[in-house]
């Protein structure tokens, strides 16, 4: 199906050589038109497309858009451990699978000639790509001396190739790594404005090309093309796609937990009467809250808020890219004698690996204590046990169930994973420096908000993004009758410009 922009490319084309106007005193005036290339120096149909997503880029300033991204995988470590997208990169776009990180900035995926990159993956109907610039017709390195390779400063060691290459050099907390450098190109999405028609959108985004990979990233069992990082610098999807207007400054996510998980991500706030707000800690680098207490079936646990206050290693982070749930060193051995005393009377507690387990033959909802956690202001999230607790296997008919919470030894860190973040609308406001969440059934569609540059809020069923083709066909005629409408129209005021 073609896009707008080829229909604007073929009308401008093929208008006649003379164009006739009729003005309002009943005169006719007949104007020349000239073509804007001469034939003698044919231009390619790719150099056209990529010059009018530019100019797309430009239309797209002028208001705030919804995106929408599908999400795959799940928490369960035992399937998956890992929420997924699917980007699409360059011109022609080429679609790349990525794991979805708020604990991170960049968004980067493999490219070619990588060195330790996996060719092939264990989970199910993936199959892994390469970005090669070179295969680009609008994909450009970016150079030392360009801003944004300053922005790349704040979320990786940065250096400088000697082909002038602004290059980069990840490390992530499981010890894995990745090098390589950065690169613009457009990244394609679909976009809901104004009348919730959903149209084939694009915009220039700077992302790293990998060259290089290291520990868990180079297994073939659960890999990706690479990893889409949600964080708040500078060289961030939705810090860059915020700052030329074209989505809002919050991204949200309602990521399921059963039946093969999936869920929503979308560029734009969810809209939910239940959800309750805290602030980020303000200057970190990550998404920080202040939890300031732990409490299990409505009685507050003797642990000081000091434990949980943020430093340079210490506090509490919001992380779409860790897995399980770790507790502050402090807090973590009060929190599991809290619970085995709770449940002392129908499990029984054995120890798997180092894991805190419990057998039992009974639903763990019916036995396990809620636990709170409170944030600043007052903003409460509950989980239930299945929020903090994973079924491992079964012995003699009785179910094992294990400690999602872990401890870091020697360190003060609290990390919400996936596996606290499931089933829960998450609402990362930047502009409002604060996150919120409910708890909700993300099988279900959301309703979106998003603030045009008219100051209007208009809200869509993100449920239904990209389901039904029909009314983008009904957008591609109405977008060419009025582009043959404003041609005729522009002569005309031209022609009354010069009487």
């Amino acid at each position: 199906m073609m896009s707008p922009v080829v229909y604007l490319v073929f009308v401008c084309v093929f208008l006649p050589a003379t164009a006739t106007a009729v003005v309002s005193d009943g005169m006719t005036m007949t104007l020349p038109l000239e073509r804007a290339f001469p034939t003698s120096h044919g231009v390619e149909v790719s150099q056209l497309k990529a010059r009018d997503r530019v100019r797309h880029g430009r239309i797209l300033q002028s208001s705030y858009g919804v995106v929408d991204f599908p999400v795959e995988g799940t928490y369960d470590p035992f399937l998956v451990g890992l929420y997924f997208t699917r980007v699409q990169l360059g011109s022609p776009p080429k679609e790349f699978y990525v794991q979805i990180d708020t604990g991170s900035d960049v968004l980067w995926v493999s490219c070619a000639s990588c060195n330790g990159c996996p060719t092939s993956s264990g989970l199910q109907q993936i199959q892994l790509d390469f970005f090669d610039p070179s295969t680009s017709s609008t994909a450009r390195p970016i150079s030392c001396s360009d801003q944004r390779c300053a922005l790349g400063e704040q979320s990786s060691d940065s250096g400088c190739s000697t082909q002038n290459q602004c290059s980069y050099t990840f490390q992530y907390g499981d010890g894995s790594g990745t090098s390589g450098y950065y690169v613009a190109d457009f990244m394609h999405f679909d976009t809901i404005v104004g009348n919730s028609l959903t149209s084939n959108s694009s915009a220039p985004v700077v992302f790293g090309c990998s060259t290089s990979q290291t520990g868990d990233l180079t297994k073939p069992d659960r890999a990706i093309d690479g990893i889409f990082g949600f964080g708040q610098q500078g060289l961030s999807v939705i810090a860059q796609l915020s700052s030329q207007r074209v989505t809002p400054n919050v991204f949200s996510h309602c990521l399921k937990g059963s039946n093969g998980g999936g869920g929503i991500l979308v560029l734009g706030q969810i809209v939910e009467p239940n959800l309750v707000y805290t602030p980020l800690v303000p200057s970190q680098p990550h998404y920080n809250l202040n939890l300031q207490s732990i409490a299990l079936n409505g009685q507050t646990m003797p642990i000081s808020p000091e434990v949980f206050e943020t430093s340079s290693n210490r506090g509490t982070i919001v992380d779409s890219g860790t897995t399980l749930a770790y507790l502050a060193e402090e807090a973590y051995d009060p929190f599991i004698n809290a619970i085995n005393q709770a449940v002392s009377q129908n499990v029984r507690p054995l120890v798997t690996k180092g894991n805190q387990c419990y057998l039992t033959t009974s639903s763990v909802g019916d036995i396990f204590p809620t636990v709170s956690l409170t944030f600043a202001g007052g903003a409460t999230m509950v989980l239930r046990a299945a929020d903090y607790l994973i079924q491992q296997n079964s012995i003699g008919g009785a179910a094992v169930w294990c400690m999602g919470f872990q401890k870091i030894p020697g360190q003060g860190l609290t990390i919400l994973g996936d596996l606290v973040l499931k089933d829960k609308i998450i609402v990362y406001d930047l502009a409002g420096q604060r996150i919120g969440w409910a708890n909700y059934d993300c099988s279900q569609a959301v309703n979106v908000s998003s603030t045009t540059s008219r100051g209007k809020t208009e809200y869509v069923n993100a449920g239904q993004i990209g389901n039904n083709s029909s009314p983008r066909i009904d957008s591609y005629k109405l977008l060419l009758s009025f582009i043959l409408t404003s041609v005729l129209h522009v002569l005309v005021r031209g022609t009354n410009s010069v009487l």
